[in-house]
């Protein structure tokens, strides 16, 4: 393994385990604020119970991503010293914003967890709320930093190459900021809400009386259901974007080789790289033109059109893309079917085989976060920063570097395991059927 491969894999690997805590960090407030919500509305103390119980998980959640995204932040200096030194004075905004949202959070966390029945009920949900939009702007300002990456904005070059001219306004609003963070912002709220949608379907389904996991499971699928339909738009936005400022991102994600008009979109597929030509995919005439540029006959250029060493690996890519539009589709359709059950038994569904179908789905949210930052990040390769700065040219020149790379392989290993543990902990001995009918 060579080092660039290293500090790739290393980075990778990061991002990888600290998005599923970010999207925990932005979607757990907002259950356990709706929860609490439904407590000061009915009076109904197990919603009470649950917005507790919830509060607690984002506690854990909320002390393991700040860990992994400390990691994060030391391996931005450290792997990938040319890019802060070029990108440092540019996008250091967002960062500290993030900085503050995230100490914002913690602040009104505490208040939170310990202010139970120590403050009057609107202040506390007050503290909820902020610790609910907290975690979503501290989450929004990072992607707004990312979206910089791929649209480079705020900034002048010299006749050096020196940065002069920066704007931190322009480059935290770059082109594709608003687009990209609210795309991630509903991701987060679908991934956390459909685990534990899957979670209390799985708990529901060995004891069917529990009113717990019942509310539970109620208010986590009206959120997964929402915001499953409401993704494809956010999408459609972010897809019209890359297809203007990336092209050659678009290109692999579809695996597109010739440039042509009324593009078909392709659906399935594998990509032979050697051979420039993708088989086994369907393909629907003329919607790549369409849902790109809002025309059905305009050009959409191919992989063909751009050099070799600047096409994004196009099978990692195509493949996450068909898998983050494959799951956004399963979820909306699981989505509706537990909709329409709600409707025939005018309640949250309990037949077993749906609740042994959303219980599958547990991790299908987070797959689709996984898959869409791989789409986003590897296919800005060979870029860093798009069009100026290559990943080759930003690693560092330090030797060695598989060595971090498996000592933090085994320090995600351990976190995780610990998390797993407290977790289950946490939720495996929810209130039992006889208090949760008395409270009813």
């Amino acid at each position: 393994m060579t080092d660039l491969l290293a500090a790739r894999s290393q980075m990778a690997m990061s991002l990888a385990f600290h998005i599923v805590f970010a999207c925990a960090g932005m979607g757990m407030p907002l259950l356990m604020v709706i929860a609490e919500s439904l407590w000061v509305k009915t009076g109904d103390e197990m919603y009470r119970t649950l917005a507790q119980k919830w509060a607690k998980g984002t506690a854990i959640l909320f002390a393991v991503g700040a860990v992994s995204g400390t990691v994060l932040s030391f391996e931005l200096g450290l792997l990938w010293p040319h890019f802060m030194a070029f990108a440092g004075p540019i996008i250091g905004m967002p960062f500290s914003l993030e900085g503050f949202a995230f100490f914002t959070e913690a602040i009104f966390l505490g208040i939170y967890l310990y202010g139970w029945d120590r403050v009057s009920p609107r202040a506390h949900l007050a503290s909820g709320v902020m610790v609910a939009l907290s975690g979503l702007a501290s989450g929004m300002f990072v992607v707004t930093a990312n979206a910089w990456m791929n649209t480079p904005a705020g900034f002048e070059l010299d006749a050096a190459g020196n940065v002069v001219a920066v704007d931190p306004i322009a480059a935290m609003f770059n082109p594709s900021a608003v687009g990209h963070s609210v795309h991630m912002a509903i991701a987060a709220f679908m991934a956390l809400a459909w685990g534990v949608a899957g979670i209390h379907a799985w708990m529901l389904r060995k004891d069917p009386r529990n009113r717990f996991h019942r509310q539970a499971l109620g208010i986590a699928l009206a959120v997964g259901t929402v915001t499953a339909l409401l993704q494809p738009l956010s999408g459609h936005v972010v897809g019209e974007h890359v297809a203007h400022h990336q092209p050659a991102k678009l290109a692999a994600m579809e695996a597109h080789w010739e440039t042509e008009r009324g593009a078909g979109f392709t659906i399935g597929g594998w990509p032979d790289v050697e051979a420039e030509e993708t088989h086994y995919a369907l393909t629907i005439p003329g919607l790549l033109s369409f849902v790109s540029y809002g025309d059905w006959d305009a050009e959409v250029k191919g992989l063909k059109d751009f050099p070799e060493d600047e096409r994004p690996p196009v099978v990692i890519v195509h493949l996450a893309h068909q898998t983050m539009v494959g799951i956004g589709m399963t979820l909306i359709g699981v989505g509706l079917l537990g909709a329409l059950l709600a409707l025939r038994a005018r309640g949250v569904p309990d037949d077993p085989r749906y609740l042994a179908l959303v219980a599958a789905c547990l991790p299908l949210g987070f797959v689709a976060v996984e898959a869409g930052w791989v789409v986003t990040e590897v296919g800005r390769q060979p870029w860093t920063i798009y069009g100026i700065l290559k990943t080759a040219d930003a690693v560092t020149p330090t030797e060695g570097l598989i060595v971090p790379f498996l000592a933090f392989s085994a320090l995600y290993v351990l976190l995780s395991i610990a998390t797993v543990y407290l977790m289950l902990r946490q939720f495996a001995h929810a209130p039992s059927t006889e208090v949760a009918d008395a409270a009813g």
